[in-house]
């Protein structure tokens, strides 16, 4: 039997199996960020660097305000229970996922193992880094470029070397051990990862079942690109008899969510068996582009009626929204959109743009201007501004200044109240 859903209850299981219907800590601790990976299963890793990177975001739009150097602890240092690898995009795993992932590297190794491959092509270029590797350790791109050897009487194209590294994490005999600043640093893969783990076989088939499998629990209702787009999979046909299997079980129910569709015809989807449907999401949260909430685009638009362009290498006249506009949740629903940027020489978070989506309603500036406030903070800023580009500039405006005024006049209270 079809079980039938509307589609904000579709939203509200989306949002609680993503971490949205827990409370924020007072105080976060390694122990929250462990269980919001334990939910999210990846964390996506991007450069830049405009309000904040993209990996910092998903925890501070679960769990608040946490002091950035806690991520840095918990996710690159040398103890670390992480590592990065191509699980989605580029992305922190657990290290104990490392065997999940020996099909994709397998995949690129039969991949580039043609004779005019770039890795046959170069092989020498690839042996030498990894014996340098071998020799001295984890070493970061610039340790090794000094150390280039002379070819001919030239040095070696330093593309080579570094491309050599890229293809070698793809294949998995290197893994990143840590970053310096945001420099990556490699190392072979039996100098990061445990042995016990390494040694691991994980069958394909099985693999793909178990990735299947997280995805659905961390999406808590999906269709079956949903799925497949979580990790990455392009293998449909896997994806298709992992869902099978998942449905065998009694892991996955199929479900039908009203408004999912397309061609006028409903798009099959199946619910995870642990997911919850809550009575209410009261969050309030700004998203990076690249959270699982929102970044596979068709889902975005169908779950939320999101229409999400990330405006990055649109020309700066003929930008709609901003350069790194953020989606902005409130309840279950996405709001609005911001363009936020940290300007350090000002103390100032300045949103650049604001605009409304379809699926925001009166009183939402309030719940925005609040988590603003907290995102400023959270950055070690002191001030917001709001331009006047976009529709929800004004009323952002004014609930930020009656925000502001609501938090000197408690600040004076509590002075006068004080012993």
């Amino acid at each position: 039997m079809t079980d039938t859903l509307s589609s904000t209850q579709a939203r509200r299981i989306a949002l609680a199996a993503q971490g949205f219907t827990r409370a924020r800590p007072s105080a976060v601790t390694a122990r929250h960020v462990h269980r919001v990976m334990d939910r999210l299963g990846v964390l996506q890793i991007d450069s830049v660097n405009v309000f904040a990177r993209s990996h910092y975001l998903p925890l501070f739009s679960r769990l608040g305000a946490y002091e950035p150097a806690l991520l840095d602890r918990v996710f690159l240092s040398r103890t670390t229970h992480y590592v990065e690898y191509l699980a989605h995009e580029a992305t922190f795993i657990p290290v104990a996922d490392w065997p999940l992932w020996r099909f994709r590297m397998d995949d690129f190794r039969r991949k580039w193992s043609d004779a005019d491959s770039w890795m046959s092509t170069n092989a020498r270029t690839v042996q030498w880094v990894q014996d340098e590797l071998r020799a001295r350790g984890p070493l970061r791109p610039a340790d090794l470029r000094a150390d280039v050897p002379r070819e001919r009487g030239t040095w070696w194209d330093w593309d080579e070397v570094k491309l050599a590294l890229e293809h070698l994490w793809r294949t998995g005999d290197v893994a990143v051990s840590g970053r310096k600043g945001f420099e990556r640093t490699y190392a072979l893969a039996e100098q990061v990862i445990p042995e016990g783990i390494r040694s691991r076989d994980i069958p394909r088939a099985d693999a793909i079942r178990e990735l299947t499998r997280r995805a659905a629990r961390s999406s808590g209702v999906a269709t079956q690109p949903d799925l497949a787009d979580y990790y990455r999979i392009r293998d449909r046909a896997a994806v298709a008899r992992s869902i099978a299997d998942l449905v065998d079980a009694g892991e996955l129910h199929p479900v039908q969510v009203r408004g999912w569709e397309r061609g006028g015809r409903p798009l099959s989807a199946w619910r995870h068996h642990e997911a919850v449907l809550p009575r209410r999401v009261g969050a309030a949260a700004v998203l990076t582009p690249f959270d699982p909430v929102v970044w596979f685009r068709e889902r975005a638009l169908r779950v939320f009626d999101l229409d999400y362009r990330i405006e990055i290498y649109v020309p700066a006249e003929k930008r709609k929204y901003g350069y790194y506009s953020l989606p902005v949740l409130v309840g279950d629903r996405i709001a609005a959109r911001v363009d936020l940027k940290a300007d350090r020489a000002t103390s100032t978070l300045q949103v650049q743009s604001a605009w409304w989506e379809p699926q925001a309603r009166p009183g939402d500036a309030d719940a925005i201007a609040s988590e603003l406030a907290l995102a400023a903070a959270w950055q070690g800023l002191e001030h917001v501004s709001v331009s006047g580009w976009g529709d929800a500039t004004t009323a952002l405006h004014a609930a930020l200044t009656a925000h502001a005024t609501t938090s000197v006049q408690r600040h004076l209270h509590a002075r006068e109240t004080a012993p």
